[in-house]
């Protein structure tokens, strides 16, 4: 791989290259950068999924888990929340968002001010919004719950007028999420929760976006327009409206359809270092756009929790392994108790056998488990069980 000298000539990059660029931008190669931590990781990545589901733990919690290796979960929790570092926002989905990029959401809250609502209706929204506002200026921050209740007491988008007024504001950017409690969002009010120098939206809807464009571009070390566009959910046009106001430099790949960007500080120099070995969250941002997954990795995912039991292929929140930066099988887990329980089990290669019961052991320690219990084991998978044995017999000889 050529370093990057000019600017004007395109780079030409293998598959391999590629792939290990990608990884290197997602902090899965090389040493972790330990002193920076979950709120550097945080940065870095620009954006982080949550999502409701808990197995082993939560997404959040899993994505600084796969490249950190065994940092606390109340670590992780503490990272996040407190100290004024972040806010959720709609970013890739709802995502926790480092606070420097509050500025550059506000095309975002424009976008939404202007539509006018979200998916519900209030009869008299001024009226519930100025309740809520005087609520949190009066108490600060509060949930749902704590401003009223978020339901009308039928199904779970039956919301009160409280919950549609306050997630309005919201997404118009007077209210901000400071941090989930019990998995409720914390509201409190943008001028008390966001910096001075950051509480602004006077940046154009040109700057915000060439701006998560780059931050998406380096992010991803590199990729095509489309996976610009689905990192933050822009739209296809708006990125190809900006980039080349960016500092990415166009690539070609090989086997890759369509033209590429990349980051030209992941092009100064062959990615190289340890590769982490690790179960990933199916919302982890290094898979989270399937189409770039298996463009990149060969690798078909898709999360089957809200599949009906008897058409899933892989199980419930079946969780990819990486080792040796490729995708190399998949494992369902479950808890019991104490006991993870691989309840679904399925390898590329037998190779693979001995990193997957490596991530199991892993993964179950940072758990709190104690125990690993695998069930069904699927063609290759066969030769998971011995190496676990292995695996946890060298595990108690390294604790002794």
């Amino acid at each position: 791989m050529t370093a990057v000298c000019d600017t004007t000539t395109e780079l030409s990059l293998s598959a391999d290259e590629a792939r290990r660029i990608a990884l290197r931008a997602q902090g899965l190669l090389g040493a972790p950068d330990r002193r920076a931590g979950v709120r550097g990781l945080l940065r870095r990545l620009g954006a982080v999924q949550l999502d409701t589901i808990s197995v082993l733990a939560r997404s959040h919690e899993l994505v600084p888990y796969a490249r950190l290796g065994a940092v606390g979960r109340e670590t992780v929790e503490a990272a996040y929340w407190t100290g004024g570092h972040s806010f959720e926002y709609w970013s890739h989905a709802a995502c926790i968002l480092p606070v420097e990029e509050w500025p550059h959401f506000a095309f975002r809250r424009r976008a939404m001010q202007a539509r006018g609502h979200r998916w519900h209706r209030l009869q008299d929204r001024d009226a519930a919004c100025a309740a809520v506002r005087d609520r949190l200026k009066a108490e600060g921050p509060l949930t749902t719950t704590e401003l009223g209740g978020g339901k009308n007491g039928g199904e779970w988008f039956d919301w009160s007028e409280t919950k549609i007024a306050v997630e309005w504001l919201l997404d118009t950017g007077e209210v901000v999420c400071t941090e989930r409690r019990g998995w409720k969002r914390v509201y409190d009010l943008a001028e008390r929760a966001i910096p001075d120098p950051l509480l602004h939206d006077d940046i154009d809807d040109h700057e915000c976006i060439r701006r998560l464009v780059a931050q998406a571009g380096t992010a991803m070390g590199v990729a095509t327009e489309a996976d610009l566009a689905d990192y933050h959910r822009l739209k296809r046009d708006q990125v190809t409206a900006v980039v080349a106001d960016t500092d990415l430099v166009p690539v070609e790949v090989a086997g890759w359809a369509r033209p590429a960007w990349a980051d030209p500080a992941a092009l100064t120099e062959t990615p190289r270092g340890r590769h982490r070995t690790t179960l990933l969250s199916p919302f982890d941002s290094l898979i989270w756009d399937r189409p770039r997954t298996l463009r990149i990795f060969d690798f078909t995912h898709r999360l089957e929790a809200y599949v009906p039991r008897p058409k899933r292929v892989h199980g419930y929140f079946a969780m990819p392994l990486l080792a040796g930066g490729k995708l190399m099988g998949r494992v369902d887990p479950a808890r019991e108790g104490r006991t993870l329980i691989a309840r679904q089990l399925s390898l590329r290669t037998p190779k693979a056998a001995e990193p997957m019961a490596r991530a199991l052991v892993e993964a179950a320690s940072w758990a709190g488990c104690s125990q690993v219990r695998l069930e069904r084991l699927e063609g290759a998978a066969a030769d998971v069980r011995g190496a676990l044995e292995a695996e946890i017999a060298h595990a108690q000889r390294e604790a002794d």
